[in-house]
């Protein structure tokens, strides 16, 4: 079997423990551009399955191209668009009754600096996620037009800043198996924490539904979801990553492995289906 990764990569603990699971029977190989038997390159076999890690448009669009041959894509190409544009993940949450952190776009940070001094702290994050985007706290309007000079055509989103001890709660799933740590929060005074173990028994009364409910929403099996608690164990969603760095979770390895296969074993008929 042929198991293809689409990531900027492959040597990311996850990536690289799921292949050594997967290579004592299977090949394990990274797509790029011509790789994916398309075009041009049609005569190189297409991977039975693909595991979609990276989130820029190139990458999206090879694996639409692969999803057009019939290859399953976990997560597929629209599952992780999905999870890089805040507004529609805000959306999309809030719909389906997630307690996801209420959302407002704003175009520029300018127009937001120019409104005065804000009621509450602000969570500033830029509106398309990525590698090295915006995420900020802001308390003032100096502050705010101190972003808005650095930052000064960026699309944005703002979230009411919700008060919380400082650590983020970071639930990762797996083909519905659930994982969970405690990290120290990128708002706080001193910058992202430590990430310390947090057992699923220690998580508030349904905390653990509301993340497998975001799998279902989302269309996504390999995921995370960052919560805060917001006091009394109430939570609040404030962000959802397709594919995220699941790092020191005994297990996920194993699930995402299994989870490759499994997909791979429903490919022909989504082939049979893709050329009907």
């Amino acid at each position: 079997m042929r198991v293809g990764l689409i990531t900027a990569d492959p040597e990311h603990p996850l990536l690289a423990a799921a292949t050594a699971l997967l290579t004592p029977r299977h090949q394990v190989v990274r797509l790029g551009a011509g790789e994916e038997g398309h075009g041009r390159d049609r005569a190189v076999p297409p991977p039975d399955v693909c595991l979609l890690k990276a989130r820029t448009p190139r990458a999206l669009a090879l694996a639409a191209r692969l999803e057009e041959r019939g290859v399953p894509v976990i997560n597929s190409s629209a599952a992780t668009a999905r999870c890089q544009d805040r507004v529609e993940m805000a959306e999309l949450a809030r719909a389906a009754g997630l307690p996801f952190a209420r959302t407002t776009f704003v175009p520029t940070l300018g127009r937001l600096a120019a409104a005065g001094e804000p009621a509450t702290p602000l969570v500033i994050k830029s509106r398309h996620s990525r590698r090295h985007d915006l995420v900020a706290r802001a308390d003032s309007a100096r502050h705010l037009r101190q972003l808005a000079a650095d930052w000064p055509e960026e699309p944005v989103v703002v979230q009411e800043f919700t008060a919380n001890s400082g650590w983020d709660r970071k639930l990762w799933v797996v083909d519905g198996r659930l994982f969970a740590a405690l990290r120290g929060s990128e708002l706080a005074p001193g910058g992202r924490g430590p990430t310390r173990p947090l057992p699923l028994d220690e998580l508030p009364a349904g905390w653990a539904e509301y993340a497998l409910a975001v799998g279902e929403v989302f269309g996504l099996e390999v995921y995370g979801v960052d919560l805060l608690d917001a006091g009394a164990g109430r939570p609040v969603i404030v962000d959802v990553n397709a594919f995220p760095g699941i790092r020191g979770q005994a297990g996920a390895p194993e699930a995402l492995a299994a989870l490759a296969l499994r997909a791979a074993a429903r490919e022909p008929e989504a082939q049979r289906q893709a050329q009907a």
